[in-house]
């Protein structure tokens, strides 16, 4: 990444000088001008795009959290270490516990904190656990999407008075010999470049999963994966903590999806899953345990012919489904099929009708006797799939990228001997995740966990490190 650049400086001439910037305007970057604000502080949110959307747009928007006011209302029986146990528990143990630990202690203040203060119309996810999670803890915006949750925080911070630039797109750092940031240039579509001074830099850029060339070097498993994903995610965050000597960790992990539908791009989320469905390929035939996760999930779709699977399901799914904004554009843009029986559906999709059957014959006795299937999925408790059956092409896919800068319980980019960088923050998908090293510990919720939060405690003590300057 050549256009990438740390310039060693002591003191460089700039057109404005600001408390703290923000590079990125997702939810990780509003999140932290939002909290900067809050200590009327001044902030400025740099933004390569025309408008703040990022990575958070494209997804569902639901955020994590226990102990909220909403979830309280519900009387949902959570705690923050039961949360923080499922974490670590979907990836195996592989993450910094004492960070996973605080992020579950501090979701529901991020919640209350956007609710409350903030005005977003936060409700809870009902009907349905994701997979990993022990407890009803998902918060989203009326529509479930990740679009309505950025014109929410866009919103919000109009209301706050944060200073957004957009169609710039910052590529230099200027850094001193104490190995604090100093001021950022970044360069407009003209090709002309502004200086900024800043008190505090916070990095919320992102990961590298538009980046086919670091994809390929660190993740090579997703060569044949589609990138669903902002285009700004090209790993600068990256680049920049490797010249400055942050300490990285766990790059080989990320976000995939096994339910993109093919040839349209929109996500079939994974409730119709969860609560029955089946993934078969051309032979008709399951391949894994679909219910195990849909990021792990994403490469066993690859795996199949023509990298494509097909996700089954029924009507009580599909009604299920509805409330989701990704699944009412699926319906709207034709890639769902029907049928009244098994036969017709299996000709309508092209796959082999026999092994369909036999499939879904299968899922009807695991859940008559109980018993776990080959690949260890139980399907005790659902109710048998029935007609009119429900079919959708679908293909693994790339979302985000879940490694990146090693930060502390203030979003705070650690060097490679665990000491704080002075003036560096990092939080979502420029930071090391809470998912472990691959893809099989991502938990639904684990990148807006991150983002929301340690874009909240980042701007929090970005805010009080320059007032007491």
């Amino acid at each position: 990444m050549s256009d990438i650049r740390v310039v060693r400086a002591e003191t460089v001439d700039t057109i404005a000088d600001i408390p703290v910037v923000v590079i990125g305007g997702g939810g990780t970057g509003l999140c932290a001008a939002l909290a900067v604000r809050d200590a009327d502080v001044d902030v400025l949110v740099i933004e390569r795009d025309s408008q703040t959307m990022g990575t958070t747009a494209m997804s569902t928007g639901l955020i994590p959290g226990t102990g909220s006011a909403i979830q309280r209302a519900k009387g949902i029986d959570d705690t923050a270490e039961l949360f923080a146990s499922d974490i670590a528990n979907k990836a195996k143990g592989a993450v910094d516990k004492g960070l996973v630990a605080h992020l579950a202690a501090q979701s529901g203040q991020t919640i209350d904190w956007l609710a409350d203060q903030h005005g977003l119309d936060l409700s809870l996810v009902e009907g349905f656990t994701y997979p990993g999670h022990s407890a009803l803890r998902m918060h989203g915006m009326p529509s479930r999407s990740g679009s309505e949750l950025m014109g929410a925080l866009a919103s919000a911070c109009e209301d706050a008075g944060v200073d957004i630039l957009t169609d710039s797109l910052v590529d230099t750092l200027y850094v001193n010999e104490a190995g604090k940031v100093i001021a950022v240039a970044a360069t407009r579509p003209d090709g002309e470049s502004d200086i900024i001074g800043c008190g505090a830099l916070i990095l919320a850029c992102c990961g590298f999963a538009g980046n086919q060339a670091m994809v390929n070097e660190l993740i090579p498993e997703l060569e044949h994966a589609t990138f669903h994903g902002h285009p700004g995610n090209k790993g600068h965050a990256i680049a920049w903590g490797r010249e400055l000597g942050a300490a990285l960790a766990d790059l080989s992990a990320y976000q995939g999806h096994a339910g993109l539908a093919a040839g349209y791009g929109i996500p079939i989320l994974w409730p119709l899953i969860t609560e029955g469905g089946i993934q078969v390929n051309r032979q008709g035939q399951r391949f894994s345990n679909e219910a195990a996760g849909y990021s792990e999930q994403a490469v066993e779709v690859l795996r199949q012919e023509g990298h494509v699977a097909w996700s089954i399901f029924d009507e009580a799914r599909h009604q299920i489904m509805t409330q989701f904004d990704d699944y009412q554009q699926a319906m709207s843009a034709g890639c769902l099929h029907s049928a009244s029986n098994l036969s017709e559906l299996a000709q309508k999709i092209g796959v082999d009708g026999e092994g369909l059957a036999a499939s879904v014959a299968e899922t009807h006795a695991l859940i008559e006797n109980e018993e776990r299937d080959r690949f260890g999925r139980s399907f005790a408790g659902k109710s048998p799939l029935s007609a009119p059956f429900y079919a959708v092409k679908v293909t693994g896919a790339l979302f985000h990228t879940q490694g990146g800068l090693e930060v502390d319980e203030n979003a705070r980019v650690l060097r490679a001997d665990r000491s704080p960088m002075p003036n560096l923050y990092a939080g979502g998908g420029a930071a090391r995740g809470i998912s472990g090293p691959g893809a099989d510990g991502y938990m639904a919720g684990n990148g807006l966990l991150t983002a929301t939060t340690l874009g909240r405690l980042a701007g929090q003590h970005a805010a009080s490190c320059v007032v007491t300057a």
